[in-house]
């Protein structure tokens, strides 16, 4: 039961990673492939019915973690306050200027919210990465599982990587999904931004991946760091061949081939320690009781499909494209 858990919050990472990533994306873009108002409208429309619920995966993601692996949860998040403090904080200055944009009509006003939009897109989607990478590839804690000198003495070059990996994933993604929800120039001109950036942005996605794999990977977990390079070479001949939903969906094989390499790697750990493997917390180390995870079982069991048809239904009303002209 507790590996079941395990991959449920691996699954529930990706989930968030994939949905929120485009989400991420399309706000970081809004200027540079936004030329006009129209253009930056249309690119808000794209997102507009789903961000909210987008965000919903990775409040289940932590309280499926709180619940399963209280452990788990008290050093990953005692340990990485900062950036979820400033995550926190992006999530709700993103989400008020997404409210508020549209409710004075000035430009004035509305460069101040796509200002917001902009930055709280970056940072969160930096604060993102940083605390996943953290969780893979460890913290400074100690045998108590507490951390170890200063908020700043997990930012490394290899958690920077991790913020990098995410952010450059969110930029394509974003793109991508830009392509393919609008007609016109808007369209061209993402189509061109994601075919020129792919190799950038997905260059420290497979890096992550590999050094992951040498730290701690398994044999079997080289396949799908190799898969994370096939998906990426075949989504960058899609978008050259003009195919942007089949490029989508490879983006999204590209990310869940990464979390698997990364969560292949972590198991059957839960958060390394990068004073002494020793110290690392492990899934024996913090499960919850069986009864616990038993019961949670069962209610996701139930809930789970529940929100999934939801939110299929949610894209699927909306999927026609967004006209710009």
């Amino acid at each position: 039961m507790e590996t079941f858990w395990f991959v449920a919050i691996a699954a529930l990472w990706f989930g968030y990673l994939f949905l929120e990533g485009f989400d991420f994306g399309v706000g970081m873009l809004l200027r540079l492939l936004g030329r006009s108002e129209r253009d930056r409208r249309a690119m808000l429309t794209t997102i507009g019915p789903v961000w909210d619920g987008n965000e919903v995966w990775l409040i289940v993601a932590a309280g499926a973690t709180f619940a399963a692996f209280p452990g788990w949860y008290a050093g990953l998040f005692s340990a990485g306050y900062l950036p979820m403090l400033l995550l926190l904080l992006a999530l709700i200055g993103r989400g008020v200027a997404l409210e508020w944009r549209g409710k004075v009509d000035t430009d004035r006003w509305r460069s101040v919210w796509d200002t917001v939009i902009t930055g709280g897109s970056l940072v969160a989607t930096l604060c993102v990465g940083l605390v996943l990478s953290w969780n893979v590839l460890g913290l400074p804690l100690d045998a108590n599982g507490n951390r170890v000198g200063s908020p700043f003495a997990a930012l490394r070059w290899d958690t920077a990587l991790g913020a990098l990996a995410v952010t450059g994933f969110a930029l394509v993604h974003g793109a991508v999904f830009v392509a393919l929800k609008t007609e016109g120039p808007l369209r061209h001109r993402a189509r061109r931004f994601a075919l020129s950036f792919l190799p950038v942005g997905l260059a420290p996605v497979m890096l992550l991946a590999v050094v992951a794999q040498l730290r701690s990977g398994a044999e079997w977990t080289w396949l799908v760091v190799f898969a994370v390079l096939v998906a990426a070479v075949c989504a960058w001949v899609c978008l050259e061949a003009r195919r942007e939903g089949r490029a989508f969906a490879l983006l999204g094989v590209v990310l869940s081939a990464a979390v698997l390499a990364l969560f292949g790697a972590l198991y059957p750990n839960v958060l390394p320690s990068t004073v002494d493997p020793a110290y690392s917390l492990s899934i024996a180390d913090t499960a919850s009781s069986p009864y616990t995870l038993t019961v949670m079982t069962w209610v996701a069991g139930f809930g789970a499909p529940a929100v999934l048809v939801y939110q299929g239904w949610t894209y699927w009303v909306f999927r026609k494209r967004v006209l710009t002209s």
